[in-house]
């Protein structure tokens, strides 16, 4: 084994080791949670603001440098059509927790097994705009994973190396108005892909949970 094995933060053994360690417990439960964003430290809720809770699966597949699967959704969705996302959605009263309800929208969205997939640790919440307050849990997925999409909500997905994700000069800004409101949001541009708002908020919560 080299120096550069022993070093290097994305082989898989080495970043999951990390993420044990710095990342929120699974078994922390939502209530227990801050009610704001520590991620988008900007945003102000307007008036009449009601959070509701969801959740995001950030799959890590462990090849031999750590790549995120990703999701573009598709374009007849009436909402956020055609944006780079990852699998989630709102948590559901049958949910147990954030996990539960990551894993199932993976398999309903992609068709990836829940066999596949170990969860690691969760980030602090991302309140979004549009009214979410958004858990990420992390996990290690196989690379040997099999995926079937659900047309009705997307229409591809891709890899990025985590490598790429976690370096900050990456990290581009961007402003823009919603509702007469100016917001500075994260992007990432990466191959033909725009990665941004939401999706690059939570990947940049990632690196300032681990990296910064």
């Amino acid at each position: 084994m080299t120096r550069q094995d022993f070093e290097d933060p994305f082989r898989p053994d080495h970043f999951f080791d990390r993420a044990r360690k710095l990342l929120l417990p699974l078994e922390t439960p939502l209530a227990a949670r801050p009610n704001e964003s520590v991620i988008n430290p900007e945003f102000i809720p307007p008036r009449g603001f009601i959070s509701r809770d969801a959740a995001v699966l950030i799959p890590i597949v462990e090849r031999s440098t750590a790549t995120v699967l990703l999701t573009r959704r598709t374009l007849q969705l009436r909402k956020h059509a055609g944006q780079i996302a990852f699998p989630g959605g709102k948590i559901d009263p049958t949910d147990a927790d954030a996990t539960a309800a990551a894993l199932r929208e993976a398999q309903e969205e992609i068709g990836l097994d829940p066999a596949m997939v170990e969860p690691i640790g969760g980030l602090d919440p991302y309140i979004a705009g549009t009214g979410y307050r958004i858990t990420a849990i992390v996990a290690r997925v196989a690379p040997d994973h099999h995926l079937v999409l659900n047309p009705a909500e997307v229409d591809a997905t891709f890899e990025v190396p985590l490598s790429f994700l976690m370096t900050p000069e990456n990290h581009q800004t961007i402003s823009r108005d919603f509702d007469g409101v100016r917001y500075s949001l994260y992007e990432m541009p990466y191959d033909q892909h725009h990665i941004w708002g939401v999706t690059a908020g939570i990947i940049r919560g990632l690196y300032e949970r681990l990296f910064r």
